[in-house]
């Protein structure tokens, strides 16, 4: 574990995972390693009415349903497309239901234009075919297939990225649950074809913000059922997100620091008004270019941790949550800088002059991080 930079969920939470499935004795379909009510307890974590022996701790922050939607596609037939706006926790989500179903959450194909039907089928070790020809061994096998032969969890992230052509390839996939490879040439038909075992499904993501890049014909849509994640705006859940994921960030990188509750709360209200500001917007050139989603949040936290630690007195302050706040939404220039500035003038210079607190030490922060980008 200290050697990856990042482990998977079955990796990171092996020890949790294998004491769940030590003590589930519930129903269990297909070949999945805990059974559903498991699965939810692992995901959201356990309460005390569960009666477990010992605590799960809560791992994704978002609406029961959700997560109990997701777990109940992936025990029919239909694949799972889970859908929302970047940063909405979409891809860890769908990590952590892999690995609690099949303890492999990393058969995954990254959709982008460059996403070939290849990449979801399978592919050729050309010196073997050169070697001995065409066969099994010689095949490469994309992460769909091996899930496929595995009887587990394939992941397609960002679908909608991905060109029609590829998107139509899993439409046989998802219905007949089967990929014929017809370079066998084998007499036998059944030689010829890659059959999904019982518990084989797929997760895919998509951002709604790329609505209208490839959008999804209607027969692959009729095999998906959707779960769509919104953004978190209920300050207690974003402030459990959020501090769930600094105290990953302080052990990981071994750094022993308190986020100030006030400083976290300057975060959060920040964020909350930006959207505000957002919403009431009449047109994009009005809101930031940033979804100003919770892992935005979280990544404005680990910039101002990580800078102070390195390059100031080991300790977070107003002023260096208010420069990475700017340095990370600041992505065009001069509109969001423009919409910062704003901000800054029209909402925090007169909350600090009313409520004081770390808000004035921020605003100064804030102040002179767009001064130096502009």
């Amino acid at each position: 574990m200290s050697d990856l930079l990042r482990a998977p969920a079955e990796l990171k939470y092996a020890e949790e995972l294998d004491w769940l499935e030590s003590v589930d004795d519930n129903p269990k379909p297909f070949s999945w390693r805990l059974s559903p009510k498991m699965v939810r307890l692992f995901i959201l974590g356990s309460e005390r009415s569960d009666g477990l022996d010992r605590e799960i701790s809560q791992k994704w922050f978002g609406d029961r349903s959700f997560v109990e939607r997701s777990i109940v596609t992936l025990a029919s037939d239909r694949g799972l497309l889970l859908i929302g706006d970047p940063g909405t926790g979409k891809s860890w989500l769908a990590e952590l239901l892999s690995a609690a179903i099949c303890r492999n959450s990393t058969l995954v194909v990254q959709g982008t234009a460059g996403t070939t039907e290849d990449h979801i089928k399978y592919s050729w070790n050309v010196s073997m075919v050169i070697a001995k020809g065409q066969s099994r061994e010689s095949m490469i096998p994309s992460p769909i297939m091996t899930a496929m032969e595995a009887g587990a969890i394939g992941r397609f992230e960002e679908l909608t990225r991905s060109t029609s052509d590829v998107q139509d390839a899993l439409i046989s996939i998802l219905s007949e649950k089967y990929i014929s490879v017809p370079e066998l040439g084998s007499d036998r038909d059944s030689d010829n074809i890659v059959f999904a075992k019982p518990g084989f499904s797929i997760i895919a993501t998509a951002n709604s913000r790329d609505r209208g890049v490839n959008d999804l014909s209607s027969a692959l849509k009729r095999r998906f059922n959707f779960v769509r994640i919104p953004v978190v705006t209920n300050k207690k859940s974003e402030a459990e997100i959020v501090r769930f994921r600094t105290e990953e960030l302080l052990r990981r990188h071994q750094i022993e620091l308190d986020v100030p509750p006030t400083l976290l709360d300057v975060l959060l209200q920040s964020f909350a008004d930006l959207r505000a500001s957002a919403a009431a917007a009449g047109s994009d050139d009005e809101k930031l270019e940033s979804a100003l989603s919770t892992a935005e949040q979280i990544g404005v936290l680990e910039d101002a941790i990580l800078h102070g630690n390195f390059f100031g007195e080991r300790a977070l302050t107003a002023r260096t949550l208010a420069s990475s706040l700017v340095g990370s939404l600041a992505r065009r220039e001069p509109e969001d800088l423009a919409i910062l500035n704003k901000y800054l003038h029209g909402v925090v210079e007169p909350r600090s002059k009313e409520e004081g607190g770390s808000w004035p030490e921020f605003l100064e922060g804030g102040r002179d991080a767009i001064a130096t980008l502009s």
